[in-house]
């Protein structure tokens, strides 16, 4: 295919290179106000459900009811002739879930920028809103930067921040940031096409790296401080999700966590349990956690008090 045969578009030629829901308002904002992107570059649809059932990512759908051409390609270096074709100025990456070889950052004329979901460089890596949360931030924000080999490592154009409130969870937080991603992501865009946009060196010494979760990641240490899991289940909501063994009738029976929950002062054991007028309070290594909605193992959503009528749990690991 040549370039000329691709959809015209006013602004630099941009190809867009993202998977993650947290892109989807910035992809958006370039349909409605430009450039237009050329192509989109997702990862493959992946099987979900019991029947393992081919599943797009949503970015995916609306690049095709948009009329965006998509590539997804298992490696993106094997898409690279193909994207050379586009004859792109600038590539924007977002939440695409691979590093990207030189062989890719090399095709853009005039920059290759990724929008980060962090105050860089605190927080590279994957689970950078979580880990925000997580860590006690008081503010997080998105950063776009020049794109490197190195993972988030690249000089930084713009920042911008946000606060995280008292009851913020890492759902709440993601779509606060998926909105501010496009106020950054014009901005950048502007500054790239009138060349004046910075080039300013992460300091590597403050850097800090938040690995992909899984939902093992998930399983609540009752040995840390109240505060530290109060926010954790918070951090880790809707995923990976947390939870607790619950030592029931001799059994362990795995109990998924939500919040919110509430730090109380009490003397409890990590672990154990103070079971009253429908409150499910926890030890824990400083003081001690009020639950307030639960998941059994095999069975519905409920409140802690539901859960107490149905089962007499000793303790939780």
């Amino acid at each position: 295919m040549s370039s000329l045969d691709h959809p015209k578009s006013t602004g630099p030629r941009i190809v867009f290179i993202a998977t993650g829901d947290i892109a989807l308002p910035a992809f958006r904002h370039l349909l409605a106000c430009g450039p237009r992107p050329l192509v989109l570059v997702t990862q493959p649809d992946k099987p979900v459900g019991r029947h393992q059932t081919p599943h797009p990512p949503a970015i995916k759908t609306e690049a095709i009811a948009a009329g965006i051409p998509v590539l997804q390609p298992v490696k993106t270096s094997d898409a690279a002739s193909h994207l050379a074709a586009y004859q792109p100025e600038i590539l924007v990456v977002m939440a695409y879930g691979q590093i990207l070889r030189d062989d890719i950052l090399s095709l853009a004329s005039m920059a290759s920028i990724n929008l980060h979901a962090s105050l860089l460089p605190r927080h590279r890596g994957a689970a950078c809103i979580q880990a925000a949360i997580d860590a006690g931030d008081t503010q997080s924000g998105i950063t776009s930067m020049h794109m490197t080999r190195q993972l988030d490592a690249g000089e930084l154009v713009l920042t911008k921040s946000t606060a995280i409130a008292a009851d913020d969870t890492g759902g709440s937080l993601h779509d606060r940031l998926a909105h501010l991603a496009t106020t950054v992501l014009a901005e950048t865009l502007t500054r790239l096409a009138t060349h004046t946009a910075p080039r300013v060196p992460q300091d590597p010494a403050l850097a800090s790296y938040t690995p992909k979760l899984g939902r093992e990641d998930g399983r609540l240490d009752w040995s840390q401080p109240a505060a530290a899991l109060e926010r954790r289940i918070r951090a880790y909501d809707p995923w990976p999700g947390t939870f607790a063994v619950a030592i029931e009738t001799g059994q362990e029976k795995r109990l998924k966590i939500f919040p919110p929950t509430v730090v109380v002062d009490r003397s409890l054991v990590p672990g154990q349990l103070a079971c009253e007028n429908d409150r499910l309070i926890v030890g824990c290594g400083q003081g001690a956690l009020e639950l307030h909605s639960l998941q059994p193992e095999g069975s519905k959503r409920m409140s802690a008090g539901d859960y107490l009528r149905g089962r007499k749990p000793a303790a939780f690991r």
